[in-house]
């Protein structure tokens, strides 16, 4: 007797399952910190790690999660930090104000120059990227 398709539920795979992802993830965010900031194995691993999610991201290789059905009320409030970013690390990047007023990327160079804190900005990257991932 065959059964119906629309009772038959698939199975996640196993690699899918957050005890397999997020610790794969934390390993691969651990390796990344490791590498000095803007150094030739940290491009490398910045590219190849990235590479590798958007290929996955492309192909069919990794199951579907559904999309929002569109943006609540709230979301709006939140381009407007979003917008005051842009226009303040595009002015000092185009204006090269220096030291004076510095990009946000030039006041985190002091942080992310211990190692835990750069694993962490990694996983939350790799986090952010998987979660694309699976949209």
């Amino acid at each position: 007797m065959e059964q119906p398709h629309d009772l038959t539920v698939e199975a996640p795979r196993a690699w899918d399952r957050p005890a397999v992802t997020v610790p794969v993830l934390v390993c691969l965010s651990l390796v990344g910190g490791r590498f000095p900031s803007f150094s030739v194995e940290a491009n490398l691993w910045t590219l190849g790690t990235g590479g590798v999610l958007i290929w996955l991201g492309l192909g069919n290789r990794v199951p579907r999660r559904p999309a929002p059905d569109g943006l609540g009320r709230g979301a709006v409030w939140w381009t407007l930090p979003v917008v005051v970013f842009v226009v303040f690390e595009g002015a000092t990047f185009v204006a090269a104000a220096g030291d004076d007023f510095p990009t946000f990327s030039r006041l985190a160079d002091p942080l992310l120059e211990d190692g835990l804190i750069r694993s962490v900005g990694w996983l939350a990257w790799l986090s952010a990227f998987w979660g694309l991932v699976r949209r």
